[in-house]
């Protein structure tokens, strides 16, 4: 649960484990178990309000588990969670990340839900990003932003890419100004970038990078506009 000025965020799950292999994630060390249905997804979103006696206005499928690899059941939720018959949350307050599986982007977009794509990208250049996720080697960049182009085209949504910011891999002031161009150069629409903190994960042998090295790292992107 995450508490903003704007209301109060609960993060979901939707898979247990995960099949992705992300490098530095520990959601995908044991694999994946199996994948969520529709009403666990539900569940942990009613009783984060039912256990912090608070309201939820906003939800992000960013826990563990990858979204578009449960699909079915991902949009069989959606369209639960946001019905006047359930929990009515509105679609344009739901964010679906992903870590790039381009067939389930371009899906999600002739759904008819209005939900913000969250594209967890994490490295400018094929390079690096194959050697932190393997599902890259499928779906490179190019792919990737040619499907997230279309994915603003035909729902109007803004795309959101993650970005976790791991020490030494891809912080330095040259991911920054690559990272910029890329966004700039790739998406027509608007793009926002969440700059995330990598949490330590003792399996990976990855550490994030101090708070005065994240700021300088924000700053470079915003002077690149």
């Amino acid at each position: 649960l995450m508490r903003y000025h704007y209301g109060n965020t609960v993060c979901i799950s939707t898979e247990v484990g995960c099949a992705m292999g992300c490098a530095f994630c520990a959601s995908t060390l044991g694999g994946l178990v199996r994948r969520l249905e529709p009403r666990e997804m539900l569940e942990q979103v009613m009783f984060t309000q039912i256990d912090s006696g608070l309201p939820i206005s906003h939800i992000v499928l960013m826990g563990i588990g990858e979204p578009l690899d449960n699909y079915d059941n991902t949009v069989k939720f959606l369209r639960l969670v946001s019905s006047p018959d359930g929990l009515n949350i509105g679609l344009r307050h739901i964010s679906v990340s992903t870590c790039g599986l381009v067939p389930g982007i371009k899906k999600l977009s002739e759904e008819g839900l209005p939900v913000t794509q969250s594209i967890s990208l994490h490295a400018a250049n094929d390079t690096r990003r194959s050697s932190l996720m393997p599902v890259n080697k499928k779906y490179p960049i190019a792919e990737l932003l040619s499907a997230c182009r279309e994915y603003f085209e035909e729902t109007g949504r803004r795309v959101s890419f993650e970005y976790t910011l791991i020490s030494g891999e891809n912080d330095s002031e040259q991911d920054a100004k690559a990272l910029a161009a890329l966004l700039k150069k790739g998406m027509r629409g608007p793009s926002h970038i969440n700059l995330i903190m990598l949490n330590k994960v003792d399996e990976t042998g990855f550490d994030a990078p101090d708070r005065k090295g994240a700021e300088r790292f924000r700053k470079m992107l915003e002077d690149q506009g």
